[in-house]
């Protein structure tokens, strides 16, 4: 009883501390720390009958929050690379909440209305792109296209997922390995603003690039 209360404080404690003014590689090794302890007090708690798991709730902090701490490192340079990429273009490279890198395309350097051909403002922007992607090889690519509500699901769907494909074609096309990317298009479906003026639906005619590292691999 006294070890499975020592882990859920060590677990408890962890997660309350990745408080909202920590960088992203404290939050990164407060996670990681956390799951770890969790892991490993299961892990420890099979082991030696219920005694092990205040230790492997210890060893698998430990573990976790090295683990942890290097994906947000990682993930922070390839942030730092991208913005300075795309500085000045307009694309807004931003963190997900699930650690992903994520570059939204505005309309006005990507694709015209109606169109999935790439604009030569958005070939420098994919061009400097590759050029990341190419120095961190073992990330992977989702790339999401998107559309105004003008006209029907029928000539937008097909549309979205056209400029998501035409923008991995020129990535792969510098070099990039086609094995890293996925490629979708929503459409109309998922607005950033109302259709309402020429204006919101300029905005809502994007591309939506995100970037993650492979999850570690799972020990059997």
């Amino acid at each position: 009883m006294k070890a499975k209360l020592t882990v859920s404080a060590l677990v408890m404690a962890l997660a309350v501390s990745g408080c909202a003014n920590m960088s992203e590689t404290q939050k990164g090794t407060t996670k990681g720390a956390a799951i770890g302890a969790g892991t490993g007090a299961v892990i420890g708690a099979i082991a030696g009958k219920g005694k092990g798991a205040a230790i492997g709730a210890a060893v698998g902090a430990g573990a976790g929050a090295i683990a942890g701490n290097i994906w947000s490192k990682r993930m922070e340079e390839q942030k730092r690379q991208m913005e300075q990429a795309t500085e000045g273009t307009g694309v807004q490279v931003s963190q997900t909440e699930d650690n992903r890198l994520k570059l939204a395309i505005p309309s006005d350097i990507s694709f015209a209305s109606g169109k999935a051909d790439i604009q030569p403002n958005f070939r420098t922007v994919l061009d400097s792109f590759a050029s990341t992607l190419n120095s961190n090889p073992r990330t992977l690519v989702t790339i999401t296209g998107h559309t105004d509500n003008t006209g029907s699901d029928a000539i937008n769907n097909p549309l979205s997922l056209n400029r998501a494909s035409n923008t991995r074609d020129y990535l792969t096309g510098r070099g990039v390995a086609a094995s890293r990317f996925t490629v979708n298009g929503r459409g109309s479906h998922e607005p950033l603003v109302a259709n309402d003026t020429a204006a919101n639906r300029a905005k809502n005619r994007r591309v939506e690039i995100f970037v993650a590292e492979p999850e570690p691999a799972t020990p059997q």
